[in-house]
């Protein structure tokens, strides 16, 4: 008897254990994975418009929730630091640039909003995250401090980082000033065989291998891809060499068609009008259509392989049963990149491929002018080419319903930091960085959203970059140059390419939004000394 009572204890026990084990996964926090790609455009993947093959980010739309007006802040760095604190730029000390190999006088101007490097007044989602719990990854592009190592990844809340601290690299030789980093040693160039996308896939996936423990994992992967240099796996431009001798004008009117019926828009959009500093392709010599046919391949390609990279670690999340329990996120920095604003890209097609270059060489204006179809402008600006960025979010287990929607709602980059902490239970601190106070955050979760619920939409939404200012009123949005006197106004519900200026139509709703931007601007440190008030 006495056996039999303790084989029956021990059976107790062992599936309460069990029970135990399976609460205890059933209670897990979700993992987080934030994906950011550099300088791509608004229609260049596929469920976006495109027609460059990206299935598995296609994948990610078909179950999970695109956004058609997501924001990014017009740039890469002020992008990154938005994206990492919930603030607005200019809170974080990045208001411009970060600082660069040139040395911390290429962006510091004078003022606290452009010191060109985080400050400590803000948080980063993998500080708050790590207090939470979490492990914290980082693959690819930082850009949020160069040259004292305590702005760096590690010293930011990350325990394991490989990438660049700079931006732009060679995707063949990362090396001199803008090197590879593995923690915070710089690495000897790379031999022959090296490519950063794939560099920075392997090393997300190696982290996430590494990891002991079941703690949940946040991982930033900030792919360099596809901004210039033009660089890419000769294999991956065979593929697309020969497939845009049909030219920018058909590539942007066969994206559109298909943005159309994809049902991207509530209503259909007009095309934008060519950039005047382009020809019609028709116009266009059959010498110089194969060679920007050749930069747009080297463009596509770029893009492909980073897309079979994110297959890469989607599946990595698959097989380790991980995939239902993360929430993914994938956006772009920016619009497409027309520098250094030339018709056909800059630089001699020489360079194009060649490892030992990490400039701009790039694929011109008139390919970024299709990359951001239907809008106009580009990286830099506040137009919607400048800002609007494919927003993709993935979470099977608490977005059941919305697999392959598309959502209107409005948001921009200050809303992904109060969004994680909803997701992850971290709490958003008063201080931080041995007592310093930190900024208030400026956003709201987007969980409703996620999970197909109606919530009110920013009053406001605020831009400065570089002079290039615009405000958002609920479908209204007013741009202007800083310098300039005047603001023009578009109606995005029925322009959203930003045609028809509004502006001597409603001057009083013009005064209203120059009030409001200006009452902005003063509380949040947008003002540089260079620009008079």
């Amino acid at each position: 008897m006495k056996k039999v009572g303790l084989l029956i204890l021990c059976a107790l026990s062992l599936m309460n254990c069990q029970g135990k084990t399976v609460q205890s996964k059933l209670e897990k926090k979700p993992n987080i994975v934030v994906i950011m790609v550099d300088d791509m455009g608004y229609s260049d993947i596929g469920c976006y418009g495109g027609e460059i093959p990206t299935p598995h980010i296609d994948k990610l739309a078909e179950n999970g929730l695109r956004f058609t007006q997501f924001y990014n802040t017009a740039r890469c760095c002020p992008t990154r630091a938005s994206l990492m604190t919930g603030l607005y730029p200019h809170q974080t000390g990045i208001g411009h640039m970060t600082n660069s190999p040139k040395g911390d006088q290429y962006s510091s101007w004078g003022t606290e909003g452009y010191i060109g490097y985080l400050n400590r007044n803000c948080v980063t989602v993998a500080e708050v995250l790590k207090e939470s719990g979490y492990h914290t990854y980082m693959a690819g592009k930082w850009h949020l401090g160069y040259h004292q190592q305590d702005r760096w990844p590690m010293q930011r809340g990350f325990e394991k980082f490989y990438g660049t601290i700079a931006g732009a690299t060679s995707f063949f030789k990362p090396q001199g000033k803008r090197p590879v980093t593995l923690m915070n040693e710089h690495q000897p160039a790379p031999d022959s065989g090296y490519y950063t996308t794939d560099a920075f896939t392997d090393y997300a996936i190696r982290f996430i291998e590494e990891q002991e423990d079941e703690n949940p994992f946040f991982l930033y992967l900030a792919y360099t891809a596809p901004h210039w240099p033009l660089h890419a796996k000769e294999e991956d431009i065979k593929k697309f060499v020969g497939k845009y001798m049909h030219g920018w004008d058909k590539v942007r009117e066969d994206r559109l068609a298909k943005q159309n019926k994809l049902g991207l828009w509530e209503h259909d959009i007009p095309l934008s009008p060519r950039d005047k500093r382009v020809r019609p392709w028709s116009e266009v010599d059959d010498q110089q259509k194969v060679r920007s046919d050749y930069r747009m391949a080297v463009y596509a390609a770029m893009v492909h392989c980073m897309d079979y990279n994110v297959g890469r670690v989607v599946e990595l999340l698959e097989q380790r049963g991980e995939l239902d329990n993360t929430l993914i996120l994938f956006l772009s920095d920016n619009g497409g990149c027309a520098e250094m604003y030339h018709e056909f890209g800059s630089k001699p097609d020489s360079m194009i491929n060649n490892p030992n270059y990490s400039g701009a060489v790039s694929y011109g204006i008139g390919w970024a002018n299709a990359s951001n179809t239907p809008f106009h402008e580009y990286k830099v600006k506040t137009y919607e080419g400048g800002i609007s960025t494919p927003f993709i979010a993935h979470w099977p287990n608490e977005m059941k319903g919305q697999a392959g929607k598309i959502t209107h709602h409005s948001n921009y980059l200050i809303d992904v930091m109060p969004t994680l902490l909803e997701v992850s239970g971290a709490e958003y601190p008063e201080t931080f960085h041995g007592g310093k106070v930190i900024h208030s955050l400026e956003g709201q979760s987007m969980m409703p959203t996620f999970k197909g619920q109606t919530i009110d939409e920013h009053e406001y939404m605020f831009w400065e970059h570089q002079n290039n200012c615009a405000i958002r009123y609920g479908d209204r949005k007013a741009v202007k140059r800083l310098s300039d006197k005047e603001w023009e106004l578009y109606d995005l519900s029925s322009d959203r390419a930003e045609q028809f200026n509004l502006a001597d139509q409603h001057s009083e709703l013009v005064k209203h939004l120059n009030d409001k931007w200006k009452e902005w601007a003063h509380s949040h440190k947008v003002f540089p000394k260079k620009v008079k008030q």
